[in-house]
This record gives C-alpha cells, sequence and structure tokens, in this order.
C-alpha cells in the first residue's frame, strides 16, 4: 500500500495534477527532447546532431518503449506508466529475492521488518528524489542492474547479458562486472556481457546510422553545476567573486570561465585515479562471498558518481537501486553507505527543481543543501570502498587460517547450486562446514569458537569488520 500511494502522487505530478515545488517543469525532458528523439529514431537513424544526445545505441529501445502505448497514450504519458513500470519490477525482484533466502520459513522472514530492510530502501528511495525519478529513462536502466546483480550469484550467464544490456543502455551498469569472483564465473559474466554488447552494437550500427556517434559525445563537457567538484567553483564566486558563468551546455548547466578546465581535468585525474583503486582492489581481493558483487557494484559506482564532471540528480536512481540489493542481501557490510545514499537522495529533492534556482545563481539554501548532499555522497563512497577492501582483502589476510580457505578453494558451481549460501548471506562459510552438511543432530557442524547461539549474526567473522 505505501509503494501505491507513493507512486500515485508521483504519477500525479508527472502528469501534472500537482505543482512541482518550485514551479519547474521537470517532464520537458520526456515531452520535448525524448519525443524529438522517438520521432528521429522511427524514421531510422540516430539524432547524431543533437548534443543532447550521448547514450549508447541500445537507449533507442527505451525512448520507442513508449510506442508501444501510441494508440492508448501519448508519447509522455506512456512513457511514465512504463517508468512506473520498470520501478514495480524492482520492488518484485526485490522481494523474490527476500523470499529466496529462506523459502522454507518465508512467513517469519517476512515478519521481521530487518530482513526487508532493500525492499523499504527502494519503496523510499524512488519517491525521495520526487518526479525526476519518473521524468528520466535511469528508473529502467536500474531495473537492469538490480536484475543482473540479483541474478549474479546463481544465473552469471543471465547476469552478464542483463549487464551487458544495460552498458548499451546508459554505459554504467558496466561496473557490476568489477565484482564477479575470479575464474570461471568471471569468464562466463564477462564474455556473455561482451557477446551482447557486440551483437546489440553491430545490429544497430548495421540498420541506423550515427549509432555509435556517442562516444565523442562526451568531449566538450564541462563542470556540472551540481558536481562534487563544482563546489570548489560556487566557493570562488561566493567568497572571491569568481567572474565564471552557468550556461546551458550539452543539456545540463554548466561552469564557463577561467579554472574551469582546471576543474574539469581535475576531476577527470581523480576519476582515472580510482579506477585504478578499483583495479588493484580486485587484483587484491581473496574472499568472494554472494554480496561481494552487489558491494563492489556500489562502491563502484558512487566512487564514480563523485569524481565525475556532471552529477544529474537521476543519477541518485542508481545508487538507490544498488543500495536496496546491498541490503537486502542483509549481510550489513554496506549498511551505513547505503543509508546515507538515502539521506543524500532526499537532499537532492531540494536542490532540484525546489532550490535550483539558488544552485545556479550560487546563493542561498539550495548551495548549502547542495554542500551537504555531496558530502554524504563523498562519505558514503569513502566508506563503501573501505568496507569492501577490510571484507575482502584485509580480512583475509588476518583470518586466512581460519574459516575463509574453504570459501577460497570452493568451486564456482558449489557456488551457484548451494541453496544455502544464497540464503543466508554466508557463502555456506560457517566455520569451514561444507554447504548442507549437518551432524547427527541435524545441526550444522560449526568450527572452534564459533557462537552456537541463535543470534548468530549471518556474516562470517572474517570480514574484518
Amino acid at each position: 500500500m505505501v509503494w501505491v500511494a507513493t507512486r500515485a502522487v508521483l504519477l500525479a505530478f508527472v502528469c501534472k495534477v500537482f505543482t512541482v515545488p518550485g514551479g519547474m517543469d521537470i517532464t520537458s525532458d520526456v515531452s520535448v527532447i525524448y519525443h524529438g528523439w522517438f520521432e528521429q529514431l522511427s524514421a531510422g537513424a540516430f539524432p547524431s546532431q543533437d548534443v543532447t544526445w550521448q547514450y549508447p545505441p541500445a537507449a533507442a529501445l527505451v525512448i520507442l518503449s513508449p510506442g508501444l502505448l501510441a494508440g492508448l497514450l501519448d508519447y509522455a504519458s506512456a512513457f511514465f506508466v512504463l517508468a512506473c513500470a520498470a520501478d514495480a519490477a524492482v520492488l518484485a525482484l526485490l522481494l523474490y529475492a527476500v523470499r529466496r533466502r529462506n523459502p522454507r520459513d518465508a512467513r517469519a522472514d517476512a515478519a521481521r521488518p530487518r530482513h526487508r530492510a532493500g525492499v523499504w530502501a527502494w519503496v523510499a528511495g524512488v519517491p525521495l528524489l520526487g518526479p525526476t525519478a519518473y521524468a528520466r529513462y535511469d528508473l529502467m536502466v536500474t531495473a537492469l542492474a538490480v536484475a543482473a546483480l540479483l541474478a549474479a550469484t546463481r544465473h552469471p550467464r543471465m547476469c552478464g547479458m542483463l549487464a551487458g544490456l544495460g552498458a548499451m543502455v546508459k554505459v554504467w551498469p558496466i561496473l557490476l562486472l568489477l565484482g564477479t569472483r575470479r575464474g570461471r564465473t568471471t569468464r562466463t559474466v564477462w564474455l556473455t556481457a561482451l557477446a551482447t554488447a557486440v551483437v546489440l552494437a553491430a545490429g544497430f550500427a548495421a540498420t541506423m546510422p550515427g549509432s555509435l556517434d556517442f562516444l565523442a559525445g562526451q568531449r566538450g563537457r564541462g563542470t556540472e553545476v551540481e558536481s562534487v567538484g563544482s563546489l570548489a567553483l560556487h566557493a570562488a564566486r561566493y567568497f572571491f567573486d569568481w567572474d565564471g558563468r552557468v550556461l546551458l551546455r550539452y543539456g545540463s548547466m554548466e561552469f564557463v570561465g577561467s579554472g574551469v578546465r582546471l576543474v574539469t581535468d581535475a576531476a577527470m585525474v581523480v576519476t582515472g585515479a580510482c579506477f585504478g583503486w578499483l583495479l588493484l582492489w580486485r587484483l587484491r581481493a581473496r574472499t568472494w562471498a554472494p554480496d561481494t558483487p552487489a558491494q563492489a557494484s556500489l562502491a563502484a559506482v558512487l566512487v564514480f558518481v563523485v569524481t565525475s564532471r556532471v552529477l544529474s540528480p537521476q543519477y541518485l536512481i542508481w545508487l538507490v537501486g544498488l543500495a536496496a540489493v546491498c541490503l537486502t542481501l542483509r549481510t550489513g557490510r554496506q549498511a551505513l553507505p547505503a543509508w546515507l545514499v538515502l539521506a543524500a537522495t532526499g537532499l537532492t529533492q531540494l536542490e532540484f527543481p525546489v532550490w535550483f534556482t539558488d544552485v545556479v545563481t550560487g546563493e542561498g539554501p539550495g548551495l548549502l543543501v547542495l554542500a551537504v548532499r555531496n558530502a554524504l555522497l563523498v562519505a558514503a563512497a569513502v566508506l563503501a570502498c573501505g568496507r569492501l577492501w577490510r571484507t575482502t582483502v584485509t580480512g583475509t589476510r588476518k583470518d586466512r587460517a581460519g574459516s575463509q580457505d574453504g570459501r577460497e578453494g570452493r568451486h564456482d558451481e558449489e557456488d551457484q547450486d548451494d541453496g544455502g549460501a544464497d540464503r543466508d548471506g554466508t557463502d555456506g562459510a560457517r566455520g569451514g562446514a561444507l554447504p548442507g552438511m549437518r551432524g547427527p543432530d541435524g545441526v550444522r557442524p560449526l568450527s572452534p569458537g564459533t557462537d552456537p547461539g541463535p543470534a548468530a549474526p549471518s556474516h562470517t567473522p572474517a570480514t574484518g569488520r
């Protein structure tokens, strides 16, 4: 009922039954820009001459999809309905993941609110962003990403296909591949994702001109007024009377003036350095649990969001979806970063659209909200990366003689077939016991020093926490 009520309010806003706080029309992207792309794509060509088109070719599938309801609704209304359907699909996936973790005790599991923390994070997170969530196509991409992560353990080929499709719709889902377990799982997921991307790219290139022009679409972009790096320029303008301006460029409000190129280049250098850290993490990681892909995805996307030259409000939908998956897995490893993401999402609605004029002019409460929002995202990124490192690298060295050894030596097939490991989030590594192995009293054996009480945590002691 909460989901239905909140989504009805969102639909009322985007359908202009209610007025968006601040008076801004946030639906023009759909009714004007997306609809214009729809007309050109329907004619068989990509809108390459439009500087606002900066997306991979499979984005055309999303832009064209409202045409399925052409006889029933106008383009904008059909788009909003499909966005709501994608929202519902994510909710269904999260509910299914909760029930799958312990199908023998589904009623008791559902009665415990903490077991549905991820579901509630999604239910609350989307309306926290406000009607912007339904007025951009990022909900559709997030649905693909959530489905890919939830399929990662049991269905690696499906995970690869969905990640590859998502990357061809809006690039960032390629980061989901960073957290796959090394070995057969990685080969399966990565090769499937690559094959999916190649097939889609080749198909669009053969049938529609301009499908790959998006590759050059980001070259001239500067620093957008909502990005983390923009705070340096906001401060220069506020405290030192910097003479820079804000102009509409490439579909977003960007700074123009002396020093902007320096800030933009610095952001790109930091992004490259963070990518290097992620590669180092992958090389050094030793412990791979069922939630590792979700942990790594949240950390990676947070890093790239806070170091990007552009930080549009709809990017928070990506983070809300990944945070919901982490909370659904119930390991607790990324709980604090996930809740920080939810807090930042609520502030984002105040920053855009409510006080966006303040952000553009660099004064008033909007600028303060932007600074706090960006600080929360940076804190979430640092915490997510630190916890990812501790649970997969540092903790493994410390406890190499402990129960984690059993997890490392396990084959990928056992990882996929062991239903108990997927359900309890411990990768079947309680005290090094083999999956499904039980003692004479039907109780799973525990290693020395493991608490046999009923309140034992769902994560292993070797996480470094």
